[in-house]
């Protein structure tokens, strides 16, 4: 039986078990493809994140659902960064670059007086439309059209993994949201792997910005992401593109999530005039455990 060591970090939080759970292995050098996918799926959370060495950027971090890999994850790279950071394995470096199959991304680490942030760049955001029926989307998360807010587009967006942005009109829609994410792939027909991520403009917490919940692809193996960084980051481009009527030259957004599930937690989102995505957050270390595979 082969042993791996599994770091468990909640992800934009620094309460345990708040914020968004992610598995962080730190030797995957010594793991197989096939034996990654396989601990992911003993692991359970919607992401597990192995670091690997890299020819090109200081790491590189390979993310793993319980059903396939993932081009990036925002919570598993803030957990993956901050394991490594408070474990001494930078060698005090407050910048670094990661390879991902997102791209080669800048990350920016601060030691503050009682924590560690992490800010990391996101691939530049995307946009595709969404020509399904809105009525059946409604339907898939548990609500109905007349919930949505028609006077904001439907669209498929990404800063590194495609998700389905829907526009909610009120905060109290998502108490009733209740995924059948088995239906998400007859529904969103142009990207049926995507995820859906419904928000608002309402909030629990008065100092944030926008509120979302958001909903796995079936093809995941998970049901409902507690606090999404990818999905935050490409919200925040949605927000600077469609909903800055100030007219900022950048736009500073704070986004809440997980309210609904007990994992609340929230990211810190930043889209410059010429749309570069950051994303900023913090981490909490949970446990650590093994996971056995036949060798």
């Amino acid at each position: 039986m082969k042993r791996v060591k599994v770091f468990h970090y909640d992800a934009f939080s620094r309460e345990p078990n708040k914020g968004n759970p992610a598995g962080v292995v730190l030797n995957g050098d010594q793991l197989t493809e096939a034996e990654m996918q396989e601990v992911a799926l003993q692991v359970g959370f919607n992401e597990t994140a192995f670091v690997v060495p890299s020819e090109l950027a200081d790491i590189r971090i390979r993310f793993f659902t319980p059903g396939h890999e993932m081009n990036l994850c925002g919570h598993a790279t803030m957990a993956t960064v901050y394991a490594l950071k408070s474990r001494g394995l930078l060698d005090g470096k407050e910048q670094i670059t990661l390879e991902t199959r997102a791209g080669i991304l800048p990350v920016t680490i601060k030691n503050t007086e009682d924590d560690i942030k992490i800010t990391m760049k996101q691939a530049s955001p995307q946009f595709k439309e969404f020509n399904g029926s809105k009525g059946e989307l409604a339907k898939t998360i548990g609500l109905e059209e007349k919930d949505i807010d028609h006077t904001l587009p439907i669209l498929y967006g990404s800063t590194g993994t495609w998700t389905l942005l829907v526009p909610i009109k009120e905060l109290s829609s998502f108490d009733r949201m209740n995924p059948n994410n088995k239906e998400f792939p007859h529904i969103l027909t142009e990207m049926p792997k995507a995820s859906v991520h419904p928000f608002c403009l309402e909030t629990y917490d008065h100092n944030a910005d926008m509120h979302a919940r958001h909903f796995s692809s079936p093809y995941s193996g998970t049901i409902e992401d507690a606090v999404t960084g990818t999905a935050s980051g490409v919200m925040g481009a949605y927000f600077a593109k469609f909903l800055n009527n100030d007219g900022q030259e950048s736009v500073h957004l704070i986004v809440e999530q997980g309210q609904e599930i007990g994992k609340a937690g929230k990211v810190f989102v930043n889209v410059s005039q010429k749309m570069d995505v950051e994303i900023t957050g913090e981490a909490v270390h949970v446990r650590d455990f093994e996971i056995l595979l036949d060798s």
